[in-house]
């Protein structure tokens, strides 16, 4: 089960990962540039801290350390080909510093495991420019099949993670990407009431 489940998350991961770095590219979706930015950070830092805190491998936390590969991608090819929309305002500067002082706490502390609980609070907060986004508009500017694929990673990745803080990573992200499908689906809703 073990091995299913971490080639499961790597193959969803790189699947994920090379279509939406397409669907960029050919400008069908638009994803905030400041959460991908925000995912990559805490990404690496809750993967750091996770190693840290105890006797554990890249494999023992698949997700995390799948996800490094896919949101930095992801992140790059926003940067390059994203639309206007997609750039940092200054609410997502604002969520940025406070992620930066996040990992200046653990930085200064080394408490590996309050900076791991922390470090899930910025990707949580890496979902507020998305949400605010997708709560403000009338347009769903997400991919459904590729948010459904960043849900069913987290899923396979509890069949092999290891210690409670790669299960807390796992749940974190199931419960933020199920939220975000909740909004996209609203968006899609309110786009088909408004009249052409």
């Amino acid at each position: 089960m073990r091995t299913f489940s971490i080639f499961a998350v790597i193959a969803t991961n790189l699947f994920i990962g090379f279509r939406y770095i397409y669907l960029i590219k050919k400008g069908k979706i638009s994803p905030a540039l400041a959460m991908w930015v925000f995912f990559t950070i805490a990404v690496i830092g809750s993967l750091l801290t996770y190693l840290t805190e105890g006797n554990y491998g890249l494999l023992d936390n698949i997700l995390n350390s799948a996800d490094l590969l896919l949101v930095s991608s992801v992140a790059i090819a926003i940067a390059v080909w994203g639309d206007k929309s997609t750039r940092f305002d200054r609410f997502d500067s604002g969520c940025l510093i406070t992620v930066l002082l996040l990992i200046v706490f653990w930085t200064v502390t080394q408490l590996h495991v309050v900076a791991h609980l922390s470090i899930q609070l910025i990707l949580v907060i890496a979902y507020i420019p998305v949400v605010r986004r997708l709560w403000r508009s009338n347009k769903n500017t997400e991919s459904f099949f590729m948010w459904i694929g960043l849900l069913l990673a987290p899923i396979f990745s509890l069949l092999s993670s290891r210690g409670v803080l790669a299960t807390v990573y796992a749940v974190r992200a199931i419960v933020s990407t199920s939220l975000l499908l909740l909004l996209m689906a609203r968006a899609e809703f309110k786009e088909k009431r408004i009249p052409s």
